[in-house]
């Protein structure tokens, strides 16, 4: 027992330089994944954030809900289709995209922060005219999925500062009034640079970013903008994982000094992140 509790005492104190360095320090959290669905890993993750917010950090979650409004797309007749990681949104779609961020998944995971003995508020990019988009140009009509052009973290901020963990939807507004479906990495990386956080963490059900997408050995522990954006030119970062790195380049080029894409399921891969010297995943940097 007596072991036990040294081991504990040692470890608090191990993390001594890192409460240090990150107190008062904002990290935006992109949320999702299996760590999301999965009830243990959930509570787990969302027992770190609490931890973070309680040793003086400012966590802010932003979301997903891409398996969720998947399965809720399918049961109404619909099929998902995604082009380089983003999801195809017409009219109908982006309903449902609403309905189930909004009406279930944000209010959930408010919940859940609340029962791991948290305080949080959840919210869209639409309240407070937080995230203003425009309509994602490319060669595929991609629908109404939006670019950002323009973060207000005022409402982030204020709610931040009242003790209260922010739960952020990937929703925004057009200048026109229309709502717009934002992938949850792209609207993490925009809100990590207007807040200029100290860290953007993307949580992914990978290790971190591979040499060989089939191969877990050969994760790279570390890479510049420059070699990661040279690894989505030769197709080594491909899918779901584009967002993800551009998201890190957004917010590195915006000032966020580290990006870091970690598997969100491995228990507790926050804190091993954040509070150890090797830490996990991918640790991207300008």
């Amino acid at each position: 027992m007596t072991e036990d509790l040294q081991q504990r005492a040692n470890t608090l104190i191990e993390a001594l330089p890192y409460l240090r360095e990150y107190w008062g320090a904002t990290m935006v959290i992109k949320y999702g994944g299996a760590a999301m669905v999965e009830p243990q890993l959930q509570a787990m993750v969302l027992q770190d954030v609490v931890l973070l917010r309680y040793v003086g950090m400012n966590p802010v979650l932003v979301h997903g809900g891409g398996p969720e409004i998947s399965d809720m797309m399918r049961r109404l007749g619909k099929e998902p289709v995604f082009v380089r990681g983003l999801r195809v949104t017409d009219a109908e779609t982006m309903d449902i995209v609403e309905m189930a961020l909004m009406g279930r998944i944000n209010q959930d995971l408010v919940a859940a922060v609340h029962a791991a003995g948290g305080k949080a508020v959840g919210f869209s990019g639409k309240h407070g005219g937080m995230l203003t988009v425009t309509k994602q140009a490319g060669e595929v009509d991609l629908g109404f999925v939006g670019a950002i052009e323009r973060v207000d973290p005022t409402l982030i901020r204020t709610i931040s500062e009242q003790g209260y963990i922010p739960v952020i939807a990937p929703i925004g507004l057009g200048e026109d009034g229309q709502t717009y479906n934002i992938n949850a990495d792209v609207a993490a990386g925009s809100i990590a640079g207007a807040l200029q956080a100290t860290k953007l963490i993307v949580l992914s059900d990978v290790p971190g970013i591979l040499a060989d997408a089939q191969d877990v050995s050969t994760l790279v522990s570390s890479l510049t903008t420059e070699q990661a954006r040279q690894m989505i030119a030769e197709r080594k970062v491909e899918s779901g994982m584009i967002p993800k790195v551009e998201a890190c380049l957004d917010a590195l080029a915006q000032g966020v000094p580290r990006c870091h894409i970690i598997d969100g399921r491995a228990p507790h891969a926050l804190l091993m992140e954040i509070f150890t010297d090797v830490g996990i995943g991918t640790m991207v940097l300008p």
